[in-house]
């Protein structure tokens, strides 16, 4: 579903820029997942010249590793498409994701964190019992997760720079192949948790580096990169720039969108709010979209934060 993209005076004045919020709360799974998931469906059918529906007798059953909003999102997908699925979650995956994928009809699997989960689900896929549908690192996510970039291209042309939440860099990925081709000017810049730095420590590196994971408030962006995921050469070649957020800029993010905007945005998706309020990075005189990505957060976190 198309999201709005909207002006934050908020936001605004405290940057310094013209700095507008897209919306991805507001799609029917509360996060942009459904882009992705919705695509890889779609794609999935047209292979087995079933689109719209797969007929389940004949389709694979799926098989993913989640922190939340992508299981959500790909149970939400299998559903309407007639497909079983089985989502492998961390432990500490917040009780609203969780329920949701359950009520779906998905089979929940619960790991202790979201790297055993990623393996567990890898494995399941590779013995032939389920097709592994990547949150981050497969082509038709990623593309699903780029007509974000089209659409903030298309509403504000002459944007000079996006901001994005960082996990596995799927979403950042999606957003720099759209944008960069419509105008090269444009610049992607990542956000990342100081308790997840796998993409600033890796590209500090020059390849994939295994990290330790501290804990935080943004678990939809907490865990390492799988060895081979395709994220990193995108990132590393279309975005211009990754910098850090600490707990309490995720905190005040949180707060101040749902005291200024009036909207709820969980952790991970008020990162890139929290890069630009926490003065990350400098978006003075400048046109500046910020990704919301999600808005899945149990109700007593969120009164605990605001």
């Amino acid at each position: 579903m198309r999201t709005p993209l909207r002006r934050s005076p908020w936001l605004s004045a405290a940057a310094g820029g013209d700095v507008f919020l897209k919306l991805e709360t507001l799609q029917p799974t509360f996060s942009y997942k459904i882009r992705g998931a919705f695509n890889a469906v779609l794609k999935l059918a047209e292979a087995r010249g079933e689109a719209p529906r797969l007929r389940s007798g004949q389709a694979p059953p799926l098989v993913t590793a989640s922190a939340g909003n992508h299981g959500r999102a790909l149970a939400h997908a299998a559903r309407i498409a007639g497909l079983r699925l089985t989502v492998y979650v961390p432990s500490t995956a917040p009780r609203a994701k969780i329920d949701a994928i359950r009520d779906s009809g998905a089979e929940l699997r619960t790991c202790a964190d979201y790297d055993e989960a990623e393996t567990r689900a890898r494995e399941h896929g590779a013995d032939g019992r389920a097709l592994f549908v990547s949150p981050y690192s497969h082509p038709d996510v990623i593309a699903g997760a780029g007509t974000i970039g089209l659409e903030i291209l298309e509403d504000l042309p002459d944007v000079d720079s996006i901001v994005v939440p960082v996990g596995g860099g799927g979403l950042v990925s999606g957003i720099a192949i759209a944008a960069k081709a419509i105008s090269d000017r444009v610049a992607i810049v990542g956000v990342e948790v100081e308790a997840s730095q796998a993409f600033t420590k890796s590209l500090a590196a020059g390849h994939i580096v295994p990290i330790d994971v501290g804990p935080t408030l943004a678990d939809g962006l907490a865990g390492n990169l799988d060895p081979g995921a395709i994220t990193f050469d995108l990132v590393q070649r279309l975005v211009s720039a990754v910098v850090l957020v600490d707990e309490r800029q995720l905190q005040e993010a949180i707060a101040g969108i749902a005291r200024e905007e009036r909207l709820i945005a969980e952790a991970a998706g008020a990162a890139a709010t929290a890069a630009v309020l926490g003065g990350r990075l400098d978006v003075s005189g400048r046109r500046t979209a910020v990704i919301v990505s999600g808005g899945n957060i149990d109700l007593e976190k969120l009164k605990t934060l605001i």
